[in-house]
């Protein structure tokens, strides 16, 4: 029985496709530079959750 295909998925910082396999060792990123570059996003806070203001408890 063959081997199925690695599942093939893109990489979150360029779009470049990654086979999603133990030897891809940066997955789900193409490489260690995509890779502190989302980092380095996380660290900055560039990511944010957007999230509602909190109710305002003065209001009835």
């Amino acid at each position: 029985m063959a081997e199925p295909a690695p599942r093939i998925v893109k990489c979150p910082a360029c779009g470049k496709d990654v086979s999603w396999k133990p030897e891809s060792k940066w997955r789900p990123f193409c490489s260690e530079r995509c890779r502190n570059i989302d980092l380095g996003a996380w660290a900055t806070e560039s990511y944010r959750v957007p999230a509602s203001a909190p109710p305002d408890p003065t209001a009835e």
